[in-house]
């Protein structure tokens, strides 16, 4: 035995441990082998904590730990409370509070829009909802602030009937001017929206705020057509100024500003001066004129050479190119399907 001791201890190298030594000739990597499963034997006894084997009760340091983490707290907030207001870890807190601050602000700005989606969900819907109110109350009020020159224009044109009525004693049925053109041959002609239910009839005078418009033509249950002044078939029996000289008037054909109407009086001798007013001779029966409506004034006067008599130019009182609301004359006591203005100016109830 002492012999094979030398031999074996002979054949290793000096100072060398035994494990290390260098595998022999013909038995590669045993002593690699050896050093995996030593290597191997150290990390599973770190992992377990101890220098036990698998079946070694493991170490209680970790419970331990966790009672005097307990029992830190517990002390710590008991001192906490105690103190009140001077509390030692005011500047604990503080430091915290430093520390924390900053990030918890980026978390929470981080985190606000996820958390906001509900609410922005909510409030979008409401301001829709808002915007679509302010923007019918803003088309309400454009609409309104359109049309208000024209309501004004048509609540002036309606007080002038009542004063047209008051002024000529005779009630007014008033009605619009839905058309304008050329009806039965004649060139200058409105569609007024009244008719014979309203008691309309033809030879009836038509007139506005500002004078003499023209009188009916034909009439339907529901429409009629009215003869313009300013049309050439149209003769008027009129009067100038204040010498109350008679004459004939009648029209150019011509609608809007450039609109005139030629005067021939009856006595060539007579001069009418410049700016007298016109009014209407009136007919027999007070069809198809009435007698005293304005017309227009004087604007020139010329003689005619070849026909021994004076003549005068008339500029008409009425627009005739922005002709809206009319009335025509009718007699007291006519049943109509709309109100009349009476002969005081007051509006009463149709009659049917």
């Amino acid at each position: 035995m002492a012999l094979l001791d030398r031999v074996s201890t002979a054949r290793r190298t000096p100072g060398t441990p035994r494990e290390e030594q260098p595998a022999r000739p013909g038995r590669p990597g045993r002593t690699r082998r050896t050093r995996s499963l030593m290597a191997r034997h150290e990390r599973r006894e770190r992992r377990w904590g101890h220098d036990g084997g698998p079946g070694a009760e493991p170490p209680r340091a970790s419970r331990s730990l966790l009672v005097a983490l307990l029992l830190a707290s517990a002390t710590v907030t008991t001192l906490d409370l105690a103190t009140g207001e001077d509390s030692p870890l005011d500047p604990v807190r503080g430091v915290l509070a430093d520390t924390m601050g900053p990030a918890q602000s980026a978390a929470t700005a981080v985190v606000r829009p996820f958390t906001a989606i509900g609410g922005w969900f909510e409030s979008n819907g409401s301001l829709r909802d808002e915007v679509a109110a302010l923007e019918a109350e803003n088309s309400a009020l454009r609409s309104e602030l359109n049309t208000s020159a024209y309501d004004r224009n048509r609540l002036a044109e309606y007080d002038g009937l009542t004063s047209v009525a008051a002024d000529l004693g005779y009630s007014l049925v008033p009605s619009r001017v839905v058309g304008v053109g050329p009806a039965q041959s004649f060139s200058s002609t409105v569609t007024i929206d009244a008719g014979t239910d309203a008691g309309v009839q033809p030879d009836m005078t038509v007139v506005n705020n500002d004078g003499l418009v023209g009188r009916v033509l034909s009439a339907g249950r529901s429409t009629a057509t009215v003869l313009l002044l300013v049309d050439p078939e149209a003769t008027v029996g009129a009067r100038v100024g204040d010498s109350m000289e008679m004459g004939f008037l009648s029209g150019r054909g011509v609608i809007g500003d450039e609109g005139r109407l030629d005067l021939e009086l009856v006595d060539d001798s007579s001069v009418p001066a410049r700016a007298d007013s016109v009014v209407t001779w009136g007919s027999d029966g007070g069809a198809p004129y009435l007698a005293g409506i304005p017309v227009g004034r004087v604007t020139k006067v010329y003689s005619s050479l070849r026909e021994t008599a004076q003549r005068a130019v008339i500029d008409p009182y009425v627009d005739f190119g922005a002709l809206d609301l009319v009335g025509v004359v009718v007699p007291t006591g006519t049943r109509s399907d709309r109100g009349i203005i009476g002969a005081d100016g007051e509006i009463a109830g149709g009659e049917r």
